[in-house]
């Protein structure tokens, strides 16, 4: 642990074994939209006897909707993605459920058109796009009276780059495997996580900052080696805490913020690594030139 820097190539080895994982995941499953980002319907309804989420679907695929997905949540009550349905056609489906299952309740029903879908899509791709180029320019200006404020800048938002790639990797899994699909919570956790994860970075970049003003030392490894060593614990119990919230989240509110408190789960693992290990190792071999030397992982420093 007291030569961290010495090992950068192998944390940026696994870095990109991970992010090439997720880009494979990408190509393969791609990503599922949700009603947010796509045109369709969700119907709300809550059974007075038990019934099953493969009954449901099976029933579902009779009547003539074969893509609905079906998600129950922490009380019971079962999420029903559809196409987009009009009020007539919401009446006709719940009828015939109530035909196959017995009486119901409807707690909710909402239908998003394609354009707004659209418009919610760009927004959010905007939004993010946005808080990158802030974090790019401040992180710059913060660092600004060090010798390349730039760097510090760049290797900040790269590392949040490889927080987004490992969350969209993992959800392009998800969505292969169980059909999960992204919604704006899902845009909210990704957010959330660049939040997060820009402040344990900057943390670190602090120490660094503090420890090369007071001259610690004559080499910019080892005072980057130092600063890590002087931050792990607060970065990693900060994180521990935050994800002992998430997931009792997960545990007691279910489906209804399931892509949030996932992206969170995920994003806040990645988050620690990268502000620990990646944007550190990123900022040391952008000093010394020796990117070639991030080829060789496995040989010691």
């Amino acid at each position: 642990m007291n030569k961290i820097i010495q090992h950068r190539p192998l944390f940026i080895f696994i870095s990109a074994l991970i992010i090439l994982a997720g880009l494979a995941s990408l190509l393969i499953f791609g990503l599922k939209p949700g009603i947010d980002f796509s045109s369709g319907s969700i119907l709300t309804i809550k059974f007075d006897q038990t019934v099953s989420v493969d009954e449901l679907t099976q029933e579902l695929r009779s009547l003539g909707q074969n893509e609905a997905i079906v998600q129950i949540t922490g009380d019971g009550d079962f999420l029903i993605r559809t196409s987009e349905l009009d009020v007539s056609q919401k009446v006709t489906l719940e009828t015939a459920l109530e035909e196959a299952f017995g009486s119901l309740t409807e707690r909710g029903f909402e239908n998003v058109d394609p354009l707004i879908a659209k418009q919610t899509t760009q927004m959010a791709l905007i939004a993010i796009g946005a808080a990158l180029v802030g974090i790019l320019l401040y992180v710059t200006w913060a660092f600004r009276r060090m010798p390349k404020p730039f760097h510090y800048g760049t290797c900040a938002v790269i590392a949040l780059f490889h927080d987004a790639l490992v969350v969209l990797g993992i959800f392009a899994l998800l969505a292969g495997i169980f059909g999960w699909e992204i919604n704006l919570m899902f845009v909210i956790g990704i957010m959330a996580v660049i939040g997060y994860s820009i402040n344990n970075t900057v943390v670190v970049f602090d120490r660094i900052r503090e420890n090369q003003l007071k001259g610690i030392h004559p080499s910019f490894d080892v005072v980057v080696n130092q600063s890590i060593m002087e931050t792990i614990v607060r970065s990693i119990n900060s994180s521990f805490t935050v994800i002992i919230t998430v997931v009792a989240l997960m545990l007691f509110l279910g489906a209804s913020i399931q892509n949030l408190s996932v992206v969170l789960l995920i994003g806040l693992i990645a988050g620690t690594y990268d502000s620990l290990f990646v944007a550190p190792s990123l900022l040391v071999t952008w000093e010394n030139g020796d990117w070639g030397k991030l080829l060789k992982p496995f040989k010691r420093a």
